[in-house]
């Protein structure tokens, strides 16, 4: 991916997500050299990203780490693209990271995964800091195409929490 490429998945990040759910532009492109890390994109006619979806592929699951549509053609199916493409390249678990279902937008989110399958789960769950001095951030995880316990998503969370996170 060249760099006016990744400019404008990050310039759709940055639109689409608080700072808390998003690394500083360095940070983030590097991952693009990480073995496990997957960035699947939408172009428009003119060769323009308009939508993207960042995921993981691990052993034993994949992880969906940001999925978002240019905010002038949301609604579009593009996202729902996206994720159906993403799922049909493996038959491992999917999980993602949500906002708790607290106002109409988080529940909005939240409906659109469970309309392509996902399954909204009930433990606590903290996304680490994404970027220096900033704390944990209450989540909720989702999955398809089964519902976890949190003894089940145990060992997801520790490869999340070192691979994606960093954390030791």
């Amino acid at each position: 991916m060249n760099e006016l490429e990744f400019s404008q998945v990050y310039a759709i990040m940055e639109a689409s997500f608080p700072e808390t759910e998003c690394r500083i532009f360095a940070s983030q492109k590097a991952l693009l050299t990480h073995p496990s890390y997957r960035l699947i994109t939408e172009k428009d006619e003119q060769g323009h990203t308009i939508a993207f979806l960042a995921g993981w592929e691990f052993t034993h699951f994949r992880f969906v780490e940001h999925i978002a549509v240019d905010q002038a053609i949301r609604g579009g199916g593009l996202g729902k693209k996206l994720m159906s493409r993403f799922i049909s390249q493996s038959d491992k678990l999917v999980v993602l990271e949500v906002e708790p279902p607290e106002d109409e937008w988080t529940r909005r989110r939240i409906g659109f995964y469970e309309r392509l399958g996902f399954h909204l789960n009930d433990f606590e769950y903290v996304q680490p800091p994404l970027r220096a001095g900033q704390t944990d951030l209450r989540l909720q995880i989702m999955s398809y195409p089964y519902a976890l316990t949190e003894q089940d998503f145990a060992p997801f969370r520790q490869i999340l929490y070192t691979e994606v996170y960093g954390l030791e």
